[in-house]
């Protein structure tokens, strides 16, 4: 955790400016499972809050979650500029501070591959069951194989440099998940897979409890 929150606070201001528009997978996501207004929504790895701010318009309440602080900052910025409201929480993804069952929707995108080891990744999954209400409903994402700039057929641990402007290179660990592997981690934690499927080089699941 300490190794991707340094790394995190270091590139934050840089890699944000680079995240501006929400994925496509997430609007779909949301278009398909939430209808009128729910109580409470989850960003788990809201980095810059631009998921975060779809969530915004959908629910009561709005929360969301990054290990770090830097990358925070930058969604407290982007709510202000943009006039959305978010509850930003500094955590883990492996043990959240949140209330179980609190969350009728969530989304857990380009965050769970930069976990080590697999017991942690599993245990962020568990713990995204746990604070979704019974019946609601997640999209979770990993970089996957099928990823153009890879070539492996099982899933591996790798280093992605991130570049800065003035051309400092900082590595980021990334644990790239072969789609069986996804599926495996995801049955092995207490979600329910409701639908798994590749896009965009990416796995993805919508997930139930």
């Amino acid at each position: 955790m300490d190794d991707v929150r340094a790394t995190y606070d270091h590139i934050a201001e840089h890699f944000a400016k680079t995240r501006e528009y929400p994925w496509p997978e997430v609007e779909s996501f949301l278009d398909s499972n939430v209808e009128g207004t729910v109580a409470a929504a989850l960003d788990l790895g809201c980095g810059n809050g631009r998921h975060a701010e779809l969530l915004a318009a959908l629910a009561d309440r709005a929360v969301g979650v990054d290990v770090s602080r830097e990358l925070l900052g930058t969604a407290r910025d982007r709510g202000r500029d943009r006039g959305f409201e978010v509850d930003l929480l500094q955590a883990d993804a492996a043990s959240l501070p949140l209330v179980t069952g609190a969350f009728d929707v969530a989304v857990y995108v380009a965050t769970l591959h930069h976990l080590r080891p697999r017991e942690r990744r599993v245990a962020s999954l568990d713990e995204l069951a746990r604070v979704l209400a019974p019946t609601g409903r997640a999209l979770v994402s990993a970089w996957s194989t099928a990823h153009d700039r890879f070539d492996a057929e099982e899933g591996f641990d790798t280093s992605v440099d991130w570049t800065l402007p003035g051309g400092e290179t900082v590595p980021r660990y990334y644990h790239i998940y072969d789609p069986a592997e996804f599926r495996a981690d995801l049955d092995a934690s207490d979600l329910e897979p409701l639908d798994v499927f590749v896009s965009s080089g990416n796995c993805y699941a919508v997930v139930g409890v």
